[in-house]
């Protein structure tokens, strides 16, 4: 799942996988500090193209990474979102600090 992280610029690309929850939130929790750390990037792009479940802690790892990234004057952006990642996007208010892309 390395191969879902990559850097372009200043970007860090997470391809999110199909199902989010909190067997998986660690793991890309941490891989992706783990890039932000290492790879001195400045905006993190969180792509939803596969993703068809997100529970909470699927929240909790765009927040995290928000929280690190908005430090040093970075953005979140969700990109290919479905109407459901949307609307819980929406519902979470993640709208507020997370570029929501079409």
């Amino acid at each position: 799942m390395e191969e879902d992280f990559k850097v372009i610029d200043n970007y860090l690309m997470v391809k999110m996988p199909e199902e989010i929850d909190h067997h998986k939130s660690s793991y890309i929790s941490e891989n992706a500090d783990r890039f932000i750390v290492r790879e001195n990037v400045s905006n993190v792009v969180f792509d939803f193209e596969d993703t068809r479940f997100m529970d909470s802690s699927g929240i909790g790892i765009i927040m995290g990474r928000y929280k690190k990234i908005s430090c040093f004057g970075g953005k979140v952006f969700a990109i290919n979102a479905d109407h459901r990642i949307r609307r819980l996007l929406m519902i979470s208010g993640l709208h507020k600090i997370v570029e929501i892309m079409d």
